[in-house]
């Protein structure tokens, strides 16, 4: 998984709240349960002005030119600053697979739905808890100034706007030390493979009849 540290980054506004996840990946998608290929479907049915469909080329299909992600000035974003109670409605994985297979790195609200909050960190996307006031702030501060970056800064907890601005954000020191080193649920069992092996290894001897082998 993608080890977290710092990223610098333009940011694209999703000025909504209550974004569920049948809007970030509909369920039409969800037939694949491989972590890729989501990316070019996510918000599809804000996205595009035609119906997706899984394993459609989207290299033509017409886009929605008033929706914000289309917008060039926020083309090869990779944070994304929206509203309260983002991912909210079904636990869908898929929901951060896509934002994930989109680029986006991070992710900034005063607020998430606790099942997406939980998925987006498993799935190597640092979900930001900051307060409407300063979520208005950046709002505006995007919306005024083409190509606005920030720097998210994971081992000291900050985040710096392009006026030298810092602020500060809480995470969880479990969840922080699996994004730093890159680490899944699959990746955290593997750094116990020895004592998993010798665990396997004496219950083959200790009971032979259970292992056909």
């Amino acid at each position: 998984m993608y080890q977290f540290t710092t990223l610098t980054a333009v940011v694209a506004p999703l000025d909504r709240a209550n974004v569920d996840t049948d809007a970030i990946i509909p369920k039409q998608f969800l037939k694949s349960i491989k972590r890729s290929g989501f990316g070019p479907f996510a918000f599809d049915e804000w996205r595009y002005m035609d119906i997706g469909e899984p394993d459609m080329d989207c290299t033509h299909r017409p886009l929605n030119h008033d929706f914000s992600l289309n917008q060039p000035r926020y083309h090869g974003a990779k944070i994304l600053l929206t509203r309260q109670n983002f991912g909210c409605g079904s636990s869908r994985e898929h929901a951060p697979w896509a934002l994930k297979d989109y680029g986006f790195d991070a992710i900034i609200a005063p607020s998430y739905a606790d099942i997406f909050f939980n998925n987006s960190f498993k799935n190597g996307i640092l979900p930001i808890v900051l307060s409407d006031d300063l979520v208005q702030q950046l709002f505006e501060e995007v919306e005024a100034n083409e190509g606005y970056k920030l720097t998210i800064d994971l081992p000291s907890q900050t985040i710096t706007t392009p006026s030298g601005q810092q602020i500060s954000f809480s995470v969880d020191a479990f969840r922080k030390h699996c994004l730093l080193n890159g680490l899944d649920d699959i990746g955290l069992t593997l750094q116990h493979a020895d004592e998993i092996k010798r665990y396997e290894d004496a219950r083959r001897i200790a009971m032979p009849w259970m292992f056909n082998d």
